[in-house]
């Protein structure tokens, strides 16, 4: 893969083609580590350990901004942020604080990270999927039966561990396939790429900015 870089960001740059055709192509770009083996080579930066340790490390001070919002979205992080306290694991730790995050910049996480009980329940929604993270929990269950990332109505990538690492697959591979970030998670991708991934951090969008000026207070 990566002695076909050059030709493959030529393709993905200039032709534009479909994620169906193009995961028939290149079916490999698919694979979790080939995911962030390509964005190492956009961006210089690696994926998952960079997310994660940034994630990590904003995330006592992000609790904090969070628990202060107030209103009708306030209860909802409150809701969510209760749910983390509950849980031992860490990724689904991470999970509420991302979600809890989606809420406070105003966009729906339930919109983006769909849960179904069974996988027949879940096929129907995922062709009229435009991007989006979907998990199958049988009920009662708190570790998912599968997790995986849809792109243009296709399951991209299944079989994922959690939804916190389905996300960074998502955002991988977004720039991997030079994609447009979902406008009902667009300031949720800019926090992860400009304050997170440090990439193109200089100009931030108002509420980005922020959010930022309270992270570093």
């Amino acid at each position: 893969m990566e002695k076909t870089f050059s030709y493959r960001r030529q393709e993905v740059v200039n032709q534009r083609p479909r994620i169906e055709d193009f995961k028939n192509r290149w079916p490999a770009l698919f694979e979790q580590s080939e995911v962030n083996a390509e964005f190492l080579r956009v961006t210089t930066k690696p994926l998952r350990s960079k997310f994660l340790s940034q994630f990590d490390n904003f995330t006592a001070k992000l609790m904090q901004i969070l628990q202060s919002k107030g209103g009708v979205k306030g209860q909802r992080i409150k809701r969510i942020l209760e749910m983390a306290d509950s849980y031992s694991d860490i990724d689904l730790r991470r999970e509420c604080v991302l979600r809890s995050l989606v809420v406070y910049l105003n966009e729906d996480p339930d919109a983006f990270f769909k849960e179904y009980e069974s996988t027949e329940e879940a096929e129907g929604d995922i062709t009229a999927t435009v991007m989006g993270i979907y998990s199958i929990r049988s009920q009662g269950h708190q570790e998912p039966d599968d997790v995986g990332v849809v792109i243009e109505g296709v399951k991209v990538v299944h079989n994922i561990s959690t939804v916190i690492n389905a996300f960074i697959v998502l955002f991988g591979l977004i720039y991997a396939l030079d994609l447009a970030y979902p406008d009902s998670m667009k300031y949720t991708f800019e926090f992860v790429q400009k304050i997170l991934m440090n990439l193109d951090g200089h100009k931030l969008n108002v509420k980005i900015q922020q959010l930022k000026i309270k992270l570093f207070v």
